[in-house]
């Protein structure tokens, strides 16, 4: 196992006087690699604070060119950028932030064996994609080699939260997404003020470095929510689904 240099503990040093983190946790982040589904809004917000925090190694994962109006919310872009893919913007502007950790940017959709090969070689995938279908089928693939899953989505005013590891009691995204119904709304169609999308990325990048660090308690099933109108957090605990095509007994 590799360990952090003199240089990486001055570097790391406001993370590893934490006693609950201390030298452990931050070794832990330096063998971890991420595996980052989206570099939008979620996605630009979710990667600074893990590429600053330590993490080892991140790969960030999508087939979309910077727009003008992506800039309202997603910051590692520029107007230099735009028409650029968003992957090389976003790797090109992390890449300032950290030297020692090893960036890859994919600029195009994988496919179902591509993405289930990249799951398995990472040791956690932040959820940062725009759409339900992406979604279930991180889940899925996530729950097939057990790799813990951090999901996040923000619309409007609001956001959400939530993470799996898969263990044997736990739900999955699919025991929530159940509960959505059909309608789908996109940020094109319902508007997002921009900070929101900063809030539930850095509570992503929270998690995951909870989770790979192992950082507290992960209880079973936590969605957060949050409201931007009211400034107020609300927690829920997900029940496992019996009949769930994914995680349950069926």
């Amino acid at each position: 196992m590799e360990i952090l240099s003199d240089q990486e503990m001055l570097r790391y040093n406001r993370q590893i006087i934490l006693r609950s983190f201390d030298f452990e946790g931050q070794e832990a982040l330096k063998q971890a690699s991420i595996l980052v589904i989206g570099a939008g809004g979620l996605g630009c917000a979710a990667t600074p604070y893990l590429v600053s925090a330590g993490v080892g190694a991140l790969t960030i994962v999508d087939d979309d060119v910077v727009e003008l109006s992506n800039l309202q919310r997603q910051i590692l872009h520029t107007e230099s950028d735009i028409n650029a893919f968003k992957v090389d913007s976003a790797k090109a502007s992390l890449a300032q932030l950290n030297s020692h950790c090893h960036l890859t940017s994919i600029a195009r959709r994988l496919d179902e064996q591509e993405l289930a090969e990249a799951i398995r070689a990472h040791s956690l995938v932040i959820d940062a994609s725009d759409n339900l279908t992406t979604r279930n089928q991180l889940n899925r693939l996530c729950h097939q080699y057990k790799t813990p899953l951090v999901s996040g989505a923000a619309i409007r005013l609001e956001g959400q939260v939530i993470s799996f590891t898969y263990q044997d009691d736990e739900p999955c995204y699919q025991c929530l997404s159940t509960l959505f119904g059909a309608n789908e709304l996109s940020c094109v169609e319902a508007g997002i003020l921009a900070p929101v999308v900063g809030v539930i990325g850095s509570m992503q990048a929270l998690e995951a470095v909870r989770i790979l660090s192992n950082l507290g308690e992960h209880k079973l099933g936590k969605l957060m929510m949050f409201d931007a109108l009211s400034m107020k957090w609300q927690e829920f605990t997900l029940p496992k689904q019996a009949q769930c095509e994914v995680c349950g007994s069926k």
